[in-house]
């Protein structure tokens, strides 16, 4: 009732005001008070009352007094626990158990922060105490953690990062909610899996968290706790270009635990890419391109999928000229990093160069999303689109009717008279299905590439230039330069198709 008492009359924010000031009156006496289990009881009533940081100052105000009691030194780890200061926590409450090993509150509140922390073998050693049954609903904890944590193991051991990944949240699910270890490897499942955005937010996650003085002794996954984390973080920061920081977190996993081969792997990888990366720079600015372009090749030896790597070398094949190739280096970068803004950019204005007016477009309007007060974009864009718009006009005006061949005669004279000096002929059946179904595809890819020369026999109808042709099977495609014949296709898929088509054309 004295509850519900407090809302609505006009009393309740005087009583409030009141309770407010016998408690400050409250702290202010304990903590002048040499009376150290005034000062505890003072702490304990801040505590019940959620107020984590008042409690704190009072514990310490009575630990001051009486160093060697176990029991404020367990309150206030269960203080610092409740402000996420789980690594002070335990600090606090491996002391209490020092001052008095049979403190069983103190054991319980250290199994309860090491299954926090992700210490199985801590946890229990806390939580099953001869002569004492565990709480069952730690014990469940406990037990649940274990069994995702050895899964999680296994996964990570077989690089099969989904499950890796799964596995990890079940964990901190089940009770680690607060394990660096876990959010590290989390982050690191992440990252393998090319979500890097995803990766970094999670990540960040961990300068919340402490693992106390266990950090730099248990292992997790074979590494030290500590250096895990490191060796997690360091690999973020190469896979983000951030590669001087890559170095330095990854020297500082080794001093940690030197005798991990995993460990001091990746110190070496992320040195030699570091340097790659480097020399291919001092190579660029000297306006030597083609052994810039080298130079990112190398690191990328060592590190397969570093999307600004890849983006670097992209660059390089710009400045050489060779846009193909700088589309291709995007595409790589961006397949890791979708979002990559530096890599969409040369991809665009790559594809404008060649032509490409509906991929061009794509990305601007990608760029858009993600930069939309960026003026320059949106003018790029605006260009693009105009082109696009104008080559569609043009391809509307072209009848998209492959040339069909009814003599040999014409077929000679429709092979020399190509203007781009390129011909694609679709020997053909009517009565054939598989020709009905590639038909419609060899007109889109008539339309698609309009400076070709596509041209259709019919090898029931001209049976000689079939003879002369030495054509066999239907569906066949034979690609001709300059009348000569260069390439042969026999039932191809469409993607084969217009492979072949794209890159004569």
């Amino acid at each position: 009732m004295r509850g519900h008492a407090r809302f609505g009359s006009s009393g309740s924010s005087g009583e409030v005001n009141v309770a407010d000031v016998a408690e400050c009156s409250m702290v202010k006496k304990a903590m002048v008070s040499l009376d150290p289990e005034e000062v505890k009881n003072a702490g304990n009533e801040m505590y019940r009352k959620g107020n984590f940081v008042e409690a704190l100052g009072l514990y310490d105000r009575a630990i001051s007094m009486c160093p060697e009691n176990a029991s404020l030194r367990s309150n206030k780890g269960a203080a610092l626990a409740s402000l996420g200061r789980l690594g002070e926590a335990v600090i606090e409450c491996e002391e209490s158990v020092r001052l008095d090993y049979g403190y069983l509150r103190a054991h319980q509140r250290l199994a309860a922060l090491y299954i926090r922390l992700g210490f199985v073998e801590q946890a229990r050693s806390h939580l099953c105490l001869p002569g004492h049954q565990p709480d069952p609903t730690e014990k469940h904890k406990l037990l649940t953690l274990e069994k995702h944590l050895k899964q999680c193991a296994d996964a990570r051991k077989l690089e099969d990062w989904k499950s890796a990944l799964r596995e990890c949240d079940a964990a901190i699910a089940a009770g680690g909610d607060c394990s660096p270890q876990l959010i590290a490897c989390r982050s690191e499942a992440l990252l393998k899996l090319y979500r890097l955005d995803e990766a970094e937010s999670t990540l960040s996650k961990i300068s919340n968290c402490d693992n106390g003085p266990l950090g730099s002794q248990a292992k997790v996954f074979g590494l030290i706790a500590d250096a895990y984390v490191l060796h997690v973080r360091a690999q973020l920061e190469m896979a983000l270009g951030r590669f001087e920081n890559a170095v330095s977190l990854a020297d500082k996993a080794g001093l940690i635990d030197s005798g991990s081969p995993e460990v001091i792997s990746l110190m070496n990888k992320v040195k030699l890419v570091a340097n790659a990366r480097s020399h291919g720079n001092n190579l660029f600015k000297l306006g030597k391109y083609a052994e810039a372009r080298l130079a990112y090749g190398d690191g990328l030896k060592y590190d397969l999928f570093n999307s600004v790597l890849y983006c670097n070398r992209a660059v390089c094949w710009s400045k050489l000229g060779m846009r193909k190739q700088c589309v291709e280096d995007c595409n790589q970068a961006l397949k890791v990093q979708p979002h990559y803004t530096k890599a969409l950019l040369r991809r665009a204005a790559s594809n404008e160069k060649l032509q490409r007016w509906a991929e061009a477009v794509r990305d601007y309007e990608a760029l858009r999303v993600q930069h939309p007060g960026d003026d320059e974009v949106a003018e790029s864009l605006s260009k693009a689109q105009l082109a696009l718009k104008k080559f569609q006009e043009d391809d509307m005006k072209f009848s998209g009717e492959v040339e069909k061949i009814s003599s040999i005669s014409q077929f000679k004279a429709a092979l020399s008279s190509s203007s781009h000096g390129v011909s694609v002929v679709y020997f053909k059946e009517a009565s054939n299905q598989q020709c009905e179904q590639i038909s419609p595809f060899v007109n889109t890819l008539c339309l698609r590439y309009p400076s070709l020369n596509f041209l259709k026999v019919d090898v029931e109808e001209c049976p000689a230039i079939a003879r002369t042709e030495s054509i066999k099977i239907i569906p066949t495609f034979k690609l001709y330069k300059h009348g000569c014949e260069v390439k042969q296709m026999v039932s191809p898929s469409h993607q084969l198709l217009e492979n072949a088509v794209r890159h004569y054309s």
